[in-house]
């Protein structure tokens, strides 16, 4: 019998307990060859709507953001490649660079990502057959996959949810090597979910690797060496690009980590889970998160996820995969630290990883629940399931108000783009000022900044610039444009959510007249 099979309040996999049924040992077995066979079904459910709900409500529409327009810009032959800040990896270009080599379609990209994530959220959980019953494994990723951050990022160009899947996917690997000293596609599979995950994020590898070592050095196995030695090696693996850029590009590994914790705010001690608990309420980032608490109902959730989780880690401590919930939750929290304890500001996708992992002992709490005494039960399994049912509306209605202002910006820079079309502003052409990245990437221009997080040029090499070719510098609001822009012509448009009183400022050769090449 596999230990997976046995739930809380159960033994040999059977309601209620001790006791033999009919066919004593070759009719268990034939249970667990079925299950086995049944297996793959439950969690390819999940994955397979979770598909459905990214290709009904977050791919319609939806164009690039502005770090995936960054991403996208490094690979597409649409613009010249948006300045790669320090703290950025290369991972996610290198995952959708196939796709914008046949097409630079973003409606195609996105359902391209969209049937992807779902079959890595399988692929992910997959790693786990066999460690946890079918039940937790599939409602652990329906736990997750239902959440609205999980739902907006599958279909988009940022490293994030990828990490997750590449975390569950590694202790998955981990704990079936763990378990199987013989088992060496768990550990090839261990290296590469950990090298994947670093190079989506190095540093997020770093966090993952920590409690896998620690587990490999508390855990009763002889081959602790390879257990430390694979995630080491794929992390090593994922971040040797990285390094390498780092000497290439800025001036060393040292350098590189330091000016992406100036750019991070200056990583440090700050307590940022109340930025969390905000941003929850319908906001992709939240820098500075100085705003109201408005959506309290959105964040009761993640409000009860330390409550849930211990839960789970308490009733998994009657079965047989108690070490494996464990080992997940210490890796749950330790991906969630960083970003709650580190960073100065919050986004929801950066806990992704986290809430992955997490999901599988807040599984545990939810099944056990309903599977405790039948004194009460069918009480308690309608109070869970109208919890659920109000958690998953409340989730629909933040996606719903997500996307529709991702909607929004996409055809009011669609707009501002056509815009500066129309004024002259053609390739070879560059894009300087506010929302530079986006509004360049889609009139085929370079952009770049001279000052700020994205410096990459400098006011005198602009305004060298300008004399050869059309420059425009975006300001917004009441702002004056910068010195050596002040003699160019200045044309209103059309104003951005988060912009009013948009306007450009041109230089001499944005020529309305002048034919496109």
């Amino acid at each position: 019998m596999e230990p997976s099979d046995v739930l809380p309040g159960h033994r040999d996999g059977v309601p209620g307990g001790g006791g033999h049924t009919s066919g004593g040992a070759s009719g268990r077995a034939d249970r667990l060859r079925a299950r086995a066979r049944r297996w793959p079904w439950p969690p390819l459910a999940v994955a397979a709507v979770f598909t459905l709900v990214q290709l009904v409500l977050s791919v319609p529409g939806v164009g690039l953001g502005w770090d995936e327009t960054v991403y996208v810009s490094q690979v597409s032959t649409e613009a010249p490649a948006a300045f790669f800040s320090a703290p950025r990896a290369r991972g996610i270009t290198y995952l959708v660079a196939p796709f914008t080599a046949v097409t630079p379609s973003v409606a195609a990209l996105r359902v391209c990502l969209a049937v992807l994530s779902g079959c890595a959220l399988f692929v992910a959980l997959r790693a786990w057959r066999g460690l946890l019953p079918t039940v937790v494994a599939a409602t652990g990723g329906a736990l997750f996959a239902g959440l609205w951050v999980t739902v907006f990022y599958g279909p988009q160009v940022m490293p994030n949810l990828w990490v997750a899947f590449g975390a569950l996917a590694a202790v998955g690997c981990f704990l079936r090597a763990a378990r199987d000293s013989r088992n060496g596609g768990a550990l090839t599979g261990l290296g590469a979910a950990v090298a994947f995950t670093a190079l989506m994020r190095p540093t997020d590898a770093v966090w993952l690797v920590l409690p896998l070592a620690a587990a490999a050095l508390v855990l009763r196995v002889r081959h602790r060496i390879s257990l430390i030695a694979a995630p080491a090696a794929g992390a090593a693996l994922g971040w040797a690009g990285w390094i390498a850029e780092a000497y290439v590009r800025y001036g060393g590994l040292g350098a590189r980590l330091r000016r992406a914790s100036e750019i991070q705010g200056h990583l440090g001690l700050h307590f940022a889970v109340d930025d969390h608990v905000r941003a929850l309420g319908g906001r992709t980032l939240c820098r500075p998160c100085d705003v109201a608490w408005q959506h309290p109902a959105a964040s009761l959730w993640f409000l009860a996820l330390p409550v849930i989780v211990a839960a789970g880690v308490l009733a998994a401590r009657r079965t047989a995969y108690r070490t494996e919930i464990a080992v997940a939750t210490a890796a749950g929290v330790s991906m969630a630290v960083p970003y709650l304890f580190t960073v100065d500001y919050a986004a929801p996708r950066f806990l992704l990883p986290a809430y992955a992992l997490l999901a599988l002992p807040a599984a545990v709490a939810l099944v056990a629940a309903c599977r405790a005494r039948p004194r009460g039960r069918a009480v308690l399994v309608c109070v869970l399931a109208a919890a659920v049912a109000g958690h998953l509306w409340i989730q629909y209605r933040l996606l719903d108000g997500v996307t529709n202002r991702v909607r929004s910006d996409t055809v009011a820079f669609g707009r501002v783009a056509a815009e500066l079309r129309s004024q002259g502003v053609r390739p070879p052409c560059v894009v300087a000022g506010e929302e530079a990245v986006r509004v360049a990437f889609r009139t085929g221009c370079a952009s770049r900044q001279p000052s700020g997080h994205d410096e990459s040029i400098t006011p005198a090499a602009l305004a060298r610039a300008a004399m050869e070719r059309p420059v425009v510098v975006l300001v917004s609001g009441g702002k004056p444009p910068p010195a050596f822009a002040r003699g160019w012509r200045e044309h209103r448009l059309p104003d951005l959510r988060s912009r009013t009183g948009h306007r450009a400022y041109l230089s001499p050769a944005a020529d309305p007249g002048r034919p496109s090449r």
